[in-house]
């Protein structure tokens, strides 16, 4: 496939931090751009976790979603987070398609 590619961003906590990379890599095979999260706070990443990181992180997230034309949620046993549940409530609010790892319950 060449030409026009769907932009992906994935969401969801970074304790699952290997479902992040197969996922993302699932999804490229597939032919589509994926943007992911830049830090695994909850997987060893301990610069998140400052006074200013994790806010502009939680923004620059936010952002990602507005470059997308969908979200994929990974959400490993149904696991969403506030972060996560936030990025979801974003995405519905700016009319972007949220797809989930795991069938879930809408929020």
């Amino acid at each position: 496939m060449v030409g026009k590619y769907k932009i992906i961003t994935l969401c969801g906590s970074t304790k699952f931090k290997d479902e992040f990379i197969a996922e993302q890599k699932r999804l490229t095979l597939e032919g589509n751009i994926v943007i992911s999260v830049g830090l695994f706070g909850h997987s060893g990443d301990d610069e998140v976790w400052t006074d200013t990181t994790k806010p502009m992180l939680d923004d620059m997230h936010k952002r990602k979603i507005d470059l997308a034309d969908e979200i994929f949620v990974i959400n490993r046993g149904g696991y969403i987070g506030s972060s996560t549940r936030s990025e979801i409530e974003y995405a519905i609010k700016t009319k972007k398609p949220v797809c989930y790892m795991e069938q879930t319950e809408n929020i």
